[in-house]
């Protein structure tokens, strides 16, 4: 295939990782996608509801890392690629607006909606690598194979009802979470190998990162909308200002010197697709998870500020800690370290020291709310301090 025909995205130019204009057209279902998955949290705050929701979540993420990897190898300037975008992101939107039933009576809409994504990028992405070196077809090939098997779960799951949905599904995307780890292999196919998977690290990187602000924006306008509705009082307002700082406290963890130094080292890898696949398409789904799950702290603490039952204690002290856990593991992937960042294992083990005196309503919401928050601003302020120690250190 001349390469004036390709469907490839360029490789090796100052901006050839550049994302496009409708990659973040595309990401906005997913802006909705998010707050569906909070919203639903929220209104099924127990163990039960937890894991549904925790299996959208884990659904919701893998379709749209797939497709950024996709992305990652076609160029999105390109015309069909972009009609193929604007076919998923119809897709995306039913499958959003299916959340908050999914269980219920849109279970097949659901499932229909994430086979027809994964299955239908995958046949679309075979088209449009044509003529390209054979092992990129015979990637996409071996993906598709494992899409289509677990294609049979998610459908079956949404015909089926209660408990047997839900283990449909959970196999479904078991398989799917799986596949990378095998490298896709498949009878008669073999298996994909990591040069078969060679990234555009800048790309990759500046992709989840757009994600990671996507879900913090989502949990700024829960936050900016629930105080709206409120009457105004001076509790009301600390529990907007721990809210909000909370938030800008994860983007600091994230974006002040983590992010950019995994982007600079899968930028100048020799080996971007080990990274990308642990560090960023697995490792990014707890970070996003726990910003979710803050997002639904921070909504019960803003509305029952005096109270909150143990299963909101449990979401106000777990949203920071998955989002910190992720990071830390992020982080020492991403890094020449021995351990992860000490200062998110200390605000790891305070959170957890939290836990007993939580559960034993020792602490009003807001007060566990401010504690939490003051957590995540004590691990930011310590990252970012060490982290300009050692650069002005000498020999540094």
């Amino acid at each position: 295939m001349s390469s004036s025909r390709s469907l490839l995205r360029g490789r090796g130019s100052h901006d050839s990782g550049k994302v496009g204009m409708v990659e973040l057209f595309f990401d906005l279902v997913f802006v909705f996608a998010v707050t569906q998955l909070s919203h639903s949290l929220l209104a099924h705050l127990s163990i039960g509801g937890a894991v549904q929701v925790a299996l959208m979540m884990i659904a919701v993420w893998w379709v749209w890392i797939f497709t950024s990897w996709v992305t990652n190898w076609l160029d999105p300037e390109r015309i069909p690629i972009r009609i193929g975008l604007f076919a998923l992101m119809v897709a995306g939107l039913l499958l959003s607006s299916s959340i908050p039933k999914a269980f219920t009576d849109r279970g097949l809409l659901f499932a229909g909606a994430y086979v027809f994504m994964q299955v239908g990028r995958t046949l679309f992405a075979i088209w449009a690598v044509r003529g390209e070196p054979l092992n990129m077809t015979r990637n996409f090939q071996r993906i598709l194979a494992w899409m289509v098997l677990s294609g049979v779960f998610w459908i079956s799951g949404g015909v089926l009802e209660g408990d047997q949905r839900l283990t449909c599904w959970a196999l479904a995307l078991v398989i799917e979470l799986i596949s990378p780890s095998l490298y896709f292999w498949v009878p008669g196919l073999g298996r994909s190998t990591l040069t078969d998977w060679n990234v555009e690290g800048n790309h990759m990187a500046e992709r989840c990162g757009l994600f990671v602000i996507i879900a913090l924006g989502e949990s700024l306008l829960v936050t900016g909308a629930t105080f709206a509705e409120q009457v105004w009082s001076l509790q009301g307002l600390m529990a907007f200002l721990v809210a909000v700082l909370g938030s800008v406290a994860m983007w600091w963890v994230y974006f002040d010197s983590g992010a950019e130094r995994a982007h600079h080292r899968i930028a100048h890898s020799s080996d971007p697709g080990r990274q990308a696949r642990i560090a960023y398409t697995y490792l990014h789904a707890l970070i996003v998870a726990g910003i979710i799950v803050s997002a639904v702290a921070d909504e019960l603490v803003l509305v029952h500020r005096d109270h909150a039952t143990d299963a909101g204690i449990i979401a106000i002290i777990a949203g920071p800690g998955l989002f910190l856990l992720g990071c830390a593991l992020f982080k020492w992937v991403m890094a020449d370290r021995v351990l992860p960042p000490l200062s998110h294992l200390v605000g790891l083990a305070l959170l957890l020291a939290l836990l007993p005196a939580a559960l034993n309503h020792l602490f009003s919401a807001l007060v566990l709310g401010a504690l939490t928050t003051g957590l995540l601003i004590m691990v930011a302020a310590w990252e970012s301090l060490a982290l300009r120690d050692s650069v002005a250190a000498p020999g540094h």
